[in-house]
């Protein structure tokens, strides 16, 4: 495994890219049709992009997670709960828990990143950051 972000690759193939143009005596800034660097651009939207890996939840827990975001409760507050129903036992009657409890790695990531993909519908749901 390398420790190259996917972000040093991307850099990496632009600059060879810019190089690569200078070398053939062509402007290495190219602008669009409103006069904007093309390649400025590509890199400001590759910042903003989202990550290829986005953690995959089921559509109970991803409405768990917005509504703790929502009320602004602690990550513990879940987690407490999931570790309350693992020393008691599994309660069938709870997916969303009983789903957090096998998978907290991922619902861990999820909070964190405040964006994930809901498993059933394949919607991206991206928590706004708090003002």
């Amino acid at each position: 495994m390398s420790n190259e972000t996917k972000r040093d690759v991307f850099d990496e193939l632009l600059k060879m890219y810019r190089n690569s143009m200078a070398l053939t005596h062509e402007e290495p800034v190219i602008l669009d049709n409103d006069g904007y660097d093309v390649f400025g651009k590509i890199e400001k939207s590759y910042a903003a992009a989202l990550p290829d890996d986005l953690p995959v939840i089921p559509e109970g827990v991803s409405d768990l997670l917005v509504t703790q975001k929502q009320y602004h409760l602690p990550l513990s507050n879940v987690l407490g709960l999931v570790h309350e129903l693992s020393v008691v036992c599994q309660q069938p009657g709870n997916p969303s828990l009983n789903w957090v409890a096998n998978h907290e790695y991922t619902f861990a990531r999820a909070w964190v990143l405040g964006v994930w993909r809901v498993e059933e519908t394949g919607e991206i749901v991206k928590l706004e950051a708090e003002k």
